[in-house]
This record gives C-alpha cells, structure tokens and sequence, in this order.
C-alpha cells in the first residue's frame, strides 16, 4: 500500500528513537489543492489508533492510515529529501494527477466547455483574450486565460463577475470557478495595473 525508502525509513526510525513512549507513524492526505496535495506526517501514540485505519509495518515502526487517504495512498512511496533550506519527507503519489494533464471529459465538462466557447471566448476575444477549461473535480472549474486576459489586472473581476456569474446561473451545481493561469508570464496583457 504504502512504501517508504530506505533513507525515509531511517529519518521516521531517527525521529520515534527520541520519544518515551511507543509511537507510531500517522499518515494522512488532507484537502487542500488538486494542484498539490498535502501530506500529513505526524507522530502518535500508539494507542491512537482509530476504528477504520489500515495498518503498515514500515520496517521497525507502523503507520497508520485513515480510511479516506488509505485508498488516495494505494502504491504511494515516502522518501526523504535534502535541499539548500533542509530536508523533509516527499510523498509520490501514482493516484495523483496533475491538474489539466488530461482532457476535461464527462457532460459537465463538455457543456462548461461549449459555454465557454460560444458565449465567454466571444466577449473577452474583443480584448485579446481568450479562456480554456482545465479542468472540472468537485464541481470547481478549473480555467486558464490567456492571450490579453493574461496579466491583465482585471482578470479576477473578468473571472468573478463574468465567468464565474455566467457558469454558477447555467450550472447551479458549480461552486467556485479557479483560475489557475501563471499571470506574471503574462506578455500583452489587457490593463496594467499602474505602478
């Protein structure tokens, strides 16, 4: 289910050598981005083992693992990771897909796509602009902007009170339209801010 490497191993081992009492290994994958999940490590008591958590022997301590991140957890790897700012664990996560890595797909997504097309690209095309689903999870909209929206110091109100507006009245279900678009890459944006 869960694997760690040797060096993760070790790091954890280190880590439990310096407690008092029998511990264990709590790993969780908390809500967060589906940019970048979050990892939970945290040390616990052992008798803080809860109805529902699946059990790993990591090789000289156990894990434990909630029923909803067991199964987000299925064939991930621990490692641990040195860098200029220090060292951490890193969790790799084959059940983990970048966001947009694949085509939206489903109804929804194909009919968000198709208003976006015909009635969204339409407007903000009059300023250069132009905006793409990446993505729909959860019932949040995950778009891109592009041409003359990117950079542009309007596009939050563009997103808030056009897009957003437009999609939540045709699709009641949606509850937050994100733009996950890197604006500082922005090259003829629209509007500038002044300085």
């Amino acid at each position: 289910m869960l694997t760690f490497t040797d060096k993760a191993r070790e790091r954890v081992l280190s880590f439990i050598e310096q407690e008092e009492t029998p511990v264990a290994l709590r790993v969780a994958v908390q809500a967060g981005s589906p940019l970048a999940p979050q990892y939970e490590l945290t040390l616990v008591d052992e008798s803080d083992r809860e109805a529902g958590d699946t059990v790993v022997d990591a090789g000289g301590f156990k894990v434990y693992v909630d029923e909803e991140s067991a199964q987000k957890l299925e064939g991930a790897t621990v490692s641990w990771v040195e860098s200029l700012h220090g060292g951490g664990f890193q969790v790799e996560n084959p059940n983990v897909k970048p966001l947009g890595s694949q085509p939206p797909s489903g109804e929804l997504a194909e009919r968000i796509s198709e208003v976006i097309e015909t009635h969204i690209n339409p407007a903000v095309a009059m300023h250069g602009g132009r905006i793409g689903l990446v993505d729909v999870q959860d019932d949040v909209v995950y778009v891109q902007l592009a041409g003359g929206c990117q950079g542009c110091g309007m596009a939050t109100v563009t997103l808030k009170q056009g897009v957003e507006r437009m999609l939540k009245q045709m699709f009641p279900q949606i509850r937050e339209v994100v733009d996950v678009t890197d604006h500082a890459r922005g090259s003829n944006p629209y509007y500038q801010a002044s300085k």
